[in-house]
């Protein structure tokens, strides 16, 4: 049995990667862990090219090696974050080229899922879009409608990016103080890391062991 993990978030070493990696080391089996940014993808082209063949006939990318990967993998999960409140584009990309795996033969179905998202937004401030769980709720229904055995989410609170500009203190459009208020500060908000939010790290290993219990069922 083998797990394939799938990381949307371009910085390297980001908390993203690093919860992904304890959720595939949770599981205990063989995994591979996949890098969004090391390979060259584009959306899907909607040409229906792909019926007769579940292969990308349209693009010659590494969109057709990804969905290859997915379909020989038995579990799938797939981490992305935010950026304005919505799956990376990355994410989305790779998500949309999966689509040849659907046609009549249903490569997906049955095949246990989760999704890793990572956030700026603290889940206590009402006053900006919920963008984990739409994160989440997009990843989750992308298994749904291909008939995976979605078992499970993380969220992750991440950085806004102007933590790291040097003008989150003083631009009139920092995201330091959209999310955190006018007083708000480089300083005052810190860096969040993965490893020092016990509940998101309890989480990530859960929904390895979850994947893994699910591989487990279906034998």
């Amino acid at each position: 049995m083998k797990v394939l993990g799938v990381s949307g978030s371009p910085i390297n070493n980001s908390n993203t990667d690093r919860a992904l990696k304890a959720a595939l080391e949770a599981t205990g089996l063989e995994t591979e862990f996949v890098k969004l940014a090391e390979y060259n993808i584009t959306p899907c082209r909607a040409c229906i090219g792909c019926v007769d063949t579940n292969r990308c006939v349209n693009t010659r990318d590494d969109g057709i090696v990804l969905a290859e990967k997915v379909k020989e993998a038995d579990a799938l999960i797939i981490a992305c974050y935010t950026p304005y409140s919505s799956l990376d584009s990355l994410t989305k990309a790779f998500i949309e080229r999966l689509y040849p795996l659907r046609h009549k033969r249903g490569f997906m179905a049955g095949k246990p899922g989760g999704a890793i998202v990572t956030c700026a937004i603290p889940a206590t401030n009402k006053a900006l879009p919920p963008a984990c769980d739409m994160a989440i709720n997009a990843i989750m229904f992308y298994m749904m409608e291909e008939g995976m055995n979605f078992v499970g989410a993380v969220k992750i609170l991440g950085n806004v990016p102007c933590i790291k500009c040097g003008y989150g203190n003083e631009c009139k459009t920092s995201g330091i103080k959209m999310i955190f208020g006018s007083e708000a500060t480089v300083q005052s908000v810190g860096v969040n890391k993965f490893e020092e939010q016990r509940d998101a790290f309890d989480a990530a290993q859960a929904l390895g062991k979850a994947i893994a219990s699910a591989l487990e069922s279906k034998q």
